[in-house]
This record gives structure tokens, sequence and C-alpha cells, in this order.
């Protein structure tokens, strides 16, 4: 027996129960029905010429029905006579290669096949402004040659700063239509002027090139399309704003303000562009942003296979596994620090042989006394929280709370022989 099993074996591992979170669960039913309305406005279709080459940018998100919202639009541009085709909208994502860029796109159900046009991938960009304060302001080359640019993009709040915009449509035209270079140049003053520095490049961009629309989704705490708006330009902004705010309201959480330990089940950037969003665990990368739960310690155990080995956000957790560090793509995670200029989340945190030493561990570093007490949430990730586990004695907390429901008796945790999670 190694030492990190002396010192954990007799850290006790509380029983647990599934719980049920109760989230507004209103979406879309016809997708495709209420996209086809918002195209159809004349201030959308007068745009269109025929022949006209139009970039449709789309980005490295699991966005809710995405693959079927770019195949609509791009059949919607190709009705009017134009000849749209794809560009990769995701900064450095993508290990910063063209090709790593189409398998994000391919992994998010999205190819030429299904699309119906071309992709056009490339890190190349021209860059087109600069800020008052020297920043330049970059975009993807293919689209710089387009005559009309289309943006796909979720809005929702961000994970590293607060501002009157933040994930959203403005930024996918600041940051992923920057490529690498973009994406350098937006964070090279770092999270504290994001707010500033997203619409200003945005703004600018708007401004200089052939923009024609945005389609914009708002997604429900279940990851569904709750409302999609098509946007002319000079609406962006100020549609964004209204919103983000519709987007907060709706997202998703822990009905828990402290928590002892946080477990999570895997991370990975098709989750979060953290690996797992802040807003849920609470756990922020920069000073810059808030709100979500009190952890004192959190364990992450698994990347996902979709993640491509960027496991950005493992640092923001106080333990992992030998599992997921095995499959972590260190040039593919430090990229991601380089190009955002934060790279906490880049670390690697304390790595355990296994799950249950990982679990052991988080327990007997979570600075109470009597750890059969332990107040821990498991998570499959930060995407599913519609179903979640929570030890025993925080279940006098979910009587108690309307919008909680046990949904099991409490059990052992499962682990197999090699202390690995069944």
């Amino acid at each position: 027996m190694g030492i990190l099993e002396q010192l954990l074996k007799d850290t006790p591992l509380p029983k647990m129960a599934k719980v049920r979170q109760i989230f507004d669960d209103t979406h879309l039913s016809d997708v495709e029905g209420v996209l086809k309305e918002q195209l159809n406005q004349e201030e959308i279709k007068t745009k269109i010429r025929p022949e006209m080459k139009i970039a449709i940018a789309v980005g490295s998100r699991g966005v809710d029905r995405i693959a079927e919202i770019t195949a609509f639009t791009v059949e919607f541009l190709k009705e009017l006579g134009a000849e749209p085709f794809i560009v990769p909208a995701m900064g450095s994502h993508g290990g910063a290669t063209a090709e790593g860029q189409k398998e994000v796109l391919a992994h998010l159900g999205i190819t030429e096949e299904t699309a119906g046009c071309k992709i056009l991938s490339s890190m190349e960009v021209v860059q087109v402004s600069t800020l008052p304060n020297g920043l330049p302001v970059y975009v993807d080359k293919y689209a710089s040659k387009a005559e009309g640019i289309v943006v796909i993009n979720r809005i929702k709040p961000h994970t590293a700063f607060r501002g009157r915009v933040e994930s959203g449509i403005m930024k996918m035209i600041s940051i992923g239509l920057g490529k690498q270079k973009g994406a350098e140049a937006t964070h090279q003053l770092g999270f504290k002027h994001m707010a500033e520095h997203v619409p200003m490049m945005a703004n600018m961009l708007l401004g200089k090139l052939p923009f024609l629309f945005a389609v914009a989704t708002v997604e429900n705490a279940f990851d569904k399309a709750a409302k999609i708006e098509v946007l002319s330009p000079e609406k962006i902004e100020e549609r964004e704003i209204e919103l983000l705010k519709l987007a907060k309201d709706l997202l998703p959480k822990l009905y828990f303000d402290k928590i002892d330990v946080l477990i999570i089940d895997e991370i990975g950037k098709n989750i979060s562009g953290d690996g797992m969003d802040p807003n849920i665990t609470g756990r922020y990368p920069t000073p810059y942003a808030y709100g979500g739960p009190e952890v004192t310690k959190m364990a992450v155990l698994d990347l996902t296979d979709d993640s491509e080995g960027n496991a950005n956000g493992v640092g923001t957790a106080d333990f992992t596994t030998q599992r997921l560090i095995d499959k972590m793509d260190s040039d593919a995670t430090y990229a991601n620090g380089l190009t955002s200029t934060v790279v906490g989340p880049t670390h690697i945190s304390t790595v355990l042989p296994n799950d249950k030493l990982a679990f052991q561990a988080a327990i007997k570093t979570c600075n109470i006394l009597d750890f059969t007490k332990v107040k821990m949430v498991r998570l499959k990730n930060t995407l599913k929280l519609g179903e979640i586990e929570v030890s025993e004695c925080l279940l006098e907390h979910v009587k108690g709370e309307p919008n909680l429901e046990q949904i099991s008796e409490l059990y052992e945790i499962p682990f197999d022989k090699d202390g690995n999670l069944f």
C-alpha cells in the first residue's frame, strides 16, 4: 500500500441518494418552423442576392440542434440563389489548426454532407482594423472575402467575466471569427477588459464587413432551445443584451449554497469552454465573474472523448484522476491557456490513482470535523443537472427545497475492484 492509500484508507464515504432538480422545461417544439418564420422577415430576405458568396460562421459548442439550424440556414440561402459556405468560428479551439476545427464541427454533426455546402477551414486571418488602445482586430480570411456573413450561436452567461454582452453573437464575431490570433488579441489585456473589448471589436467588424444577419438561440436548463431570433446587424447588440438576461433567468443551478465536496464525473470543451461551467460550480478562472455555490473541495474524474484531449478547466479542481491525465493532450490544453492568458485552468490538480481515492482526498481535505456528515454532491457534468446525487446529510435540505425531489433510497457508492466507479 502506497503512502496515498495509507493516508486516505480510513476516510469514510457517505451513502448517496439520487435527487431530481426541477427547472423550467419550456422549449420550442418546432425549431425549424420558428427559424423559418424568423428567416423569412423581409428585412432579411431582401439582403440576399443570387450567386452571393456567403460565409456562415459556426462555433464549437454543443448548441442544441446546431446541425439542423445550420443546414436549414444553408437551405434558406440556397433557395434565394446564394452560394453559402461554412467557416469554423471558434478562436483557438480544435488545437488551433484548420483540420482540428473541421473535426470539431464534425463532432457536432456538421459536415459538408449534413450541411449541404462546403466547409472552408483556415487559421489564416486578415487584420481589419485596430482598437484605439492598439489591439488588432482580425477576421477569418475566407469570411473577409465573402459578399455576406451570417453568424449562428447561442447566447449565455460567460464563465470568466460579466458585462452587458457576454457569450454569444458579438463574442463569436470578435473572437470566434478572429481565429487564434483574434482570440489572442481579445484576451491580451486580460478578462478585466473583456466586457469592453468584445462589443468594441464586434461593432468595428460589423461596421466594416458585410454581415447579413445572426441566428441567436437561448437554451433552457436542459440545453433545449427555448428561443430563436434572427437579428439584422443593427439589432444584434440591443437584442443580445435582452437575450442574455433571459439566458441568465433560465440558467440551471445547484440548489445548495454551500457544498463541502463536489464530484464531477467528466469535463470537456464540448461541455464548456472551461471544461465545466463555473456558473454551476462557483469555481471561476478569473475574479471578474461570480455566482454559484460555495464549494470547499472539488474533484473531476474523466475527460470526454469529444474534448480531443483538451483538459482546460482541470486546474480549477482540487483533485483529478490518472485516467483523466492520461487522456490529456498537453499541447491542446496549454494552447488554450496561452491564447486566453488564463493559465490556472490548465494547471494539473492533485492526481489520484482512481476515483475512490479522489473522493476520499476531497472529503479528507474539506475542513470539517466529522467526515460522516460531509455535504457532498455528484453530477455527471455541468450540462446534465436534471438528476444529481447527494450525500445523506443533505437530504433534510432536499425535503425543504421545492425544486428538489429525492428519487431513490440511500446506497453505497459503487466502485469496482480497481477503485473506479461502475
